[in-house]
């Protein structure tokens, strides 16, 4: 993992969509340089991934229950 990726996954999920939302903003504007916006796209990516990934793990979290025994398993409603 690069150090760009790592500050990324040290931020919330919060603050990395509030930096995706600027980004978007900012090239949505049509005044960014086609190098500049380029950059801002890849950067972007990589917080979508980042974002991605902190859903995929608190829905896993979610889908857990703690048992009587203290271990996590998957959480069923018995019908």
């Amino acid at each position: 993992m690069t150090k760009a990726n790592e500050k990324l996954e040290e931020l919330s999920f919060e603050e990395n969509l509030s930096k995706l939302e600027e980004i978007v903003k900012n090239l949505e504007s049509g005044n960014v340089p086609l190098d500049d916006a380029i950059n801002e796209f890849h950067e972007a990516m990589k917080m979508v991934k980042v974002c991605d990934k902190k859903l995929k793990n608190a829905e896993d979290s979610i889908h857990k229950i703690l048992n009587k025994d203290g271990k996590l398993e998957d959480f069923s409603i018995e019908e």
